[in-house]
């Protein structure tokens, strides 16, 4: 019984994984390419692509931490790897602030000068920075212990200069 609901719930967790990859790369898609399918509503990129492609880049994120940990089955999470979920995340906070500044009244273009918020340099700028850091936090992620049961540096700690 064990190992069938084992196989469930990596079915389920694989399942779950490709449609958050799905439902990230469509949503971003759509958000970058409204303007050339006619699903625009507003001129230029408005606050509502701009939300979708927030959601589209915290879907895709999900998803590959979620496949990668599939990968490591049950061995204990490293330093590296805690560092690479934390920063992943703290690029997705500045990806919202940055994407929603104008929202949130700390952006460049908010209300008694502009009519409506649009995306200027300084926040294409803050996502490209983001997006960034996600990326450096995957990595982190990936290039941890994997299926390794100790860590890779382990001959740091035993202070011999070699690896038991």
């Amino acid at each position: 019984m064990s190992g069938e609901e084992n196989s469930k719930s990596a079915n389920l967790r694989r399942n779950v994984t490709l449609g958050l990859f799905g439902i990230g790369l469509i949503l971003i898609m759509l958000s970058l390419g409204a303007e050339f399918i006619g699903l625009d509503i507003t001129p230029g990129f408005g606050m509502v692509q701009m939300f979708q492609l927030l959601v589209g880049l915290t879907a895709l994120t999900l998803s590959l931490f979620m496949y990668i940990k599939s990968l490591r089955h049950d061995t204990p999470r490293s330093l590296q790897a805690d560092i690479g979920v934390r920063l992943a995340a703290t690029g997705l906070v500045f990806a919202y602030v940055s994407g929603l500044s104008d929202l949130i009244s700390i952006g460049t273009h908010v209300e008694p000068q502009f009519e409506r918020p649009f995306v200027g340099p300084l926040q294409l700028g803050g996502l490209a920075l983001a997006v960034f850091v996600i990326i450096v936090g995957l990595a982190l992620y990936y290039t941890s212990r994997g299926t390794r049961p100790k860590s890779s540096m382990e001959f740091i700690v035993n202070g011999n200069g070699k690896a038991k």
